[in-house]
């Protein structure tokens, strides 16, 4: 018999665990569903199965659930499954959680210390012909796309190097080739970090490990065509501190932060790092080159939010809020100069990734109103920004309608940069209920082309992605 879960705010409401699985193939729609869409948005999010061990749960730290909105022949329908992972399938025959937050083995159970703790809760991409949940600790995870059938870990056939793959890796729109690194991969909490390359068919055509200034939770990082940077940021690993009772991650403010900068096709010990003052960025919306810098657009904050300091004491919660930026960077000076592109507090950027690691014009993200400063999470808005012209344009359902990062999907393959549509997810809490919303995505402030109402909610979650004719 399942435990009732806690009393907390990451286990509550929206955050609440959706405890069945379901497939609804026919969702009423209002409005029409444009006839160019045809495929599968998927989306991923924590969604613990059991009540966790440690008094100090973290959002971060529940079982994966892929929700999958089927789009075809102006119909949708809606299916979830958690992912299987094997520390799923351990604690679903015990009936109760065994492992403690990130697998820390010194809150886990007797019976999973020493086994594989993987959540694949983070990102869900579709790349040369697999559909992968991702979660930065472990290796991807195959799914079924037909049927969200949870197929295994997937290595590319042994070519995975230190056995960690970011949740967020880049997909070259000239080559197709995937782009990815990992953390940590020399054990928990280590400076190791890998980087890989993958061609459009999934195999590996360059895999190497080397050294950051520090072991960091890195979350995401920055591509062009011609470089990649990453951002090693002093949100600190440490498994001496995971030892003691305290936080096994944690925000050190007093370390620098650091922009580690490579050359595409260098091995990456050439990678060559720039010191920047103290802060945090979970999600770069895109980069590009310029006159010999890299240009990014990132959602900073001054510290990272969701964790504490090394000490255990809270963050600063005035500084736990994003704002997307620019950063210029120039190597050749060692020098990084910024500008706020937009002061809402703001997360999930997207973009129209035709463009990725392009110049580009037009972006989007969630947010919230400005005097709703520092909800974490719970975004109310849809922005989109026309970097060209510096106009935004907004999306709301008042402050009881909660939004979920947008995806944008294309008119067609050649159509002109942001000729499409924005995917996302609405939860409306009067009702405890979601819709699948689809905006016209260069008129968000219009009226929406199409909403699929949902039977139920769909919890708070992190990623997803739009698979074609999937």
């Amino acid at each position: 018999m399942t435990a009732p879960f806690p009393d907390h705010p990451q286990l509550s409401g929206n955050y609440a665990p959706l405890l069945m699985e379901a497939d609804a193939p026919d969702l009423v729609v209002r409005g029409a569903i444009p006839p160019e869409l045809d495929g599968t948005l998927f989306r991923i999010g924590p969604n613990p199965q059991y009540p966790p061990r440690d008094r100090q749960h973290h959002w971060f730290a529940g079982d994966g659930m892929v929700h999958a909105f089927r789009i075809r022949d102006g119909r949708v329908g809606w299916s979830n499954r958690w992912v299987r992972t094997p520390k799923f399938e351990l604690e679903r025959a015990a009936g109760e959680a065994l492992f403690g937050t990130f697998g820390n083995p010194l809150t886990s159970a007797d019976e999973a210390r020493g086994k594989d703790s993987g959540l694949a809760n983070t990102n869900i991409v579709w790349h040369g012909g697999r559909l992968l949940a991702l979660e930065e600790a472990h290796p991807p995870f195959e799914m079924n796309p037909a049927d969200l059938a949870s197929k295994g870990y997937f290595d590319f056939d042994g070519g995975l190097t230190g056995g960690r793959m970011t949740a967020h890796p880049k997909i070259d729109p000239a080559t197709g080739e995937m782009l990815f690194f990992g953390y940590s991969v020399g054990g928990y909490f280590t400076d190791r970090l890998s980087y890989h390359v993958v061609d459009a068919g999934g195999n590996v055509t360059q895999a190497a490990a080397f050294d950051a200034p520090y072991a960091a939770m890195i979350h995401d990082f920055i591509v062009t065509e011609g470089h990649v940077v990453f951002p090693v940021l002093p949100l600190t690993g440490s498994l001496e501190r995971a030892m003691a009772g305290r936080p096994p991650f944690a925000w050190e403010p007093d370390k620098p932060g650091w922009l580690g900068v490579l050359k595409r096709g260098q091995h990456p010990e050439m990678t060559h790092w720039i010191e920047i003052p103290s802060c945090y960025v979970f999600h770069p919306m895109n980069a590009f080159e310029r006159e010999g810098r890299i240009v990014a657009d990132v959602m900073k904050y001054e510290a990272a939010p969701l964790f504490p300091h090394a000490d255990g004491t809270p963050g600063d919660p005035a500084k736990a809020t994003a704002r997307l930026v620019r950063w210029t960077i120039d190597p050749a000076r060692d020098e990084v100069k910024e500008q706020v592109l937009d002061g809402r507090p703001g997360e999930f950027p997207r973009f129209d990734e035709r463009r990725a690691g392009l110049g580009y014009r037009h972006g989007w993200f969630a947010a919230v109103e400005q005097r709703r400063k520092g909800d974490r999470g719970n975004w109310t808005e849809i922005v989109h920004a026309d970097l060209e012209s510096d106009r935004r344009t907004v999306f709301s359902d008042g402050e009881a309608h909660h939004v979920s990062e947008p995806v944008f999907v294309p008119r067609a393959p050649d159509a002109a940069e942001g000729d499409g549509w924005l995917l996302f997810n609405v939860y409306r809490a009067e009702q405890n209920r979601s819709d699948l919303v689809i905006l016209n995505a260069l008129d968000v402030d219009g009226e929406p082309v199409a909403v699929a109402e949902i039977p139920c909610r769909v919890p708070h979650g992190f990623h997803g992605n739009w698979a074609p004719g999937v």
